[in-house]
């Protein structure tokens, strides 16, 4: 597959998103070649007096894989909804490969491919009519349409299902298909709502494999919402976490667990139980004890371990082991999203 062969012209964002032309910027010294597929800026949509997007602003790269976090009833839907041309937003614009969604919404869902949370095939068609039917929507030629079916449908594991009715396949089958159905026409730019949700971990597996595979070979740019914390800090280049229709941190894994590194934690296991109370007052901060074990949470991981090894020489313990817990990303999410932190 070739994505680059449904590449439409689109500009490098500033201001004015139609002034600055890519060879413009290109020619400036220094210029860094960064084209932004998506921008939204201050979107905001309300729904019978209730604000389910505020004001939110985010760009996202070509190329890379952009996770949209946030619980249930944060406002992700609703933002793909509007990035995809499907609801017009109450205030703010977004251009989507350099079109306006609100003036040329034709444009944008034409160069798109769109996988919604639920799995909505035709049921009544085949695995094989389900896929070319939505080529011949986009435009794509018989000849082509029937190889890149064959093609996406081998990839996914359904080729052998062609002739099968799709009301007859699994719910992660019918995701499959659907994705299948968004790729298609070969956009440059998959939106996922939920992909994995409520997926056998075979499936799953299966999909997001499939997911770096497009975005590393066929340089795909994806935007996925996902609940799913471990797959969004295994799969995604940059984060963006909306909590009550608000954008509340934009950021890269990496930079998130560096701006909450008082989440980390010191594991450390003695040679014999230890007693709590002398634990806590040695070292002045949160302590969990289990027998020979004790997990501690302070923001200056040095001074803890400092602390540690004093406490065992004081008291003639053995450091059998010493681990320093990275935060992860599920426990960053839950910090932000309870209000605990300020980002």
């Amino acid at each position: 597959m070739n994505s680059k062969n449904f590449y439409y012209p689109y500009f490098l964002y500033a201001r004015d998103v139609a002034s600055y032309s890519v060879a413009w910027a290109l020619s400036r010294p220094g210029a860094v070649y960064v084209v932004d597929v998506i921008v939204a800026e201050g979107l905001t949509k309300r729904f019978d007096g209730l604000t389910a997007v505020d004001n939110v602003s985010f760009h996202v790269h070509e190329g890379e894989i952009f996770g949209f976090l946030g619980p249930n009833g944060a406002g992700k839907t609703t933002t793909v909804r509007m990035l995809t041309g499907i609801l017009p937003p109450d205030a703010g614009r977004a251009f989507v490969l350099g079109f306006d969604v609100v003036k040329k919404p034709l444009e944008v869902k034409r160069r798109i491919g769109v996988v919604p949370e639920a799995a909505n095939v035709y049921l009544d068609l085949t695995v094989w009519e389900n896929v070319t039917f939505m080529a011949e929507l986009y435009g794509v030629p018989r000849g082509v349409r029937e190889r890149r079916a064959r093609e996406l449908l081998d990839e996914m594991g359904l080729l052998k299902y062609r002739d099968a009715k799709a009301r007859r396949l699994s719910k992660g089958m019918r995701q499959r298909l659907l994705i299948c159905m968004a790729l298609v026409h070969e956009p440059p730019l998959l939106f996922l709502d939920e992909p994995t949700s409520g997926l056998d971990p075979q499936s799953a597996r299966r999909i997001r494999s499939m997911l770096r595979e497009l975005n590393k070979e066929e340089g795909v740019t994806i935007f996925l919402t996902t609940h799913n914390m471990w797959e969004a800090e295994e799969l995604c280049h940059r984060i963006a976490i909306i909590n009550r229709g608000r954008l509340v941190a934009v950021s890269n894994p990496r930079e998130l667990k560096d701006m909450f590194t008082r989440l980390r934690t010191v594991e450390v296991e003695f040679n014999r139980a230890v007693d709590e109370r002398s634990i806590l007052e040695a070292l002045g901060c949160e302590v969990d004890v289990s027998g020979n074990r004790c997990r501690i949470r302070a923001r200056d991981v040095n001074d803890v371990i400092c602390g540690i090894v004093d406490y065992a020489k004081s008291h003639g313990l053995e450091i059998l082991s010493l681990n320093v817990i990275e935060p992860s990303l599920e426990d960053i999410f839950l910090e932000i999203v309870e209000g605990k932190a300020d980002v």
